[in-house]
């Protein structure tokens, strides 16, 4: 019995590199586009117990509480007023208080543009500090 030599074609060893290529780039334009929205409104984040602990050091008197009920209507320490009047009536409280701090309160069902512009025009007022509550 003869054994003979099967010749096999040569085969493609090579690895391709184009789906590892694509997905590097699709990463690299998701992180350009990603991070100057990361610094656009620059809100500053603390950690949750440090706020309470700074929020039941600071008095009603002296703190300023906005409640965004919808797009066009904002509750500013427990008085109903129409969005487009919040920085002027906003600025003069800001300068009347002592410590010149915000807290904003959110409904359900308000975009995130509307909350986010909230916070915006309090720090464009003249808040020092700004509080997210959420509930």
């Amino acid at each position: 019995m003869r054994r003979t030599r099967v010749r096999h074609e040569e085969g493609i060893f090579e690895p391709n590199m184009t789906p590892l290529i694509d997905v590097s780039l699709v990463l690299v334009v998701i992180l350009m586009v990603a991070t100057p929205l990361a610094f656009q409104s620059s809100i500053a984040v603390q950690r949750a117990a440090q706020a309470a602990r700074k929020a039941a050091i600071i008095a009603d008197a002296e703190r300023i509480e906005i409640t965004i009920v919808s797009p066009e209507i904002v509750l500013v320490n427990k008085n109903q007023i129409a969005r487009a009047s919040l920085p002027d009536l906003l600025r003069p409280l800001l300068q009347a208080s002592p410590s010149k701090t915000v807290v904003v309160r959110c409904a359900e069902g308000v975009s995130h543009g509307s909350f986010v512009s909230v916070l915006d025009e309090a720090k464009a007022c003249g808040a020092s500090q700004i509080a997210v509550v959420g509930g």
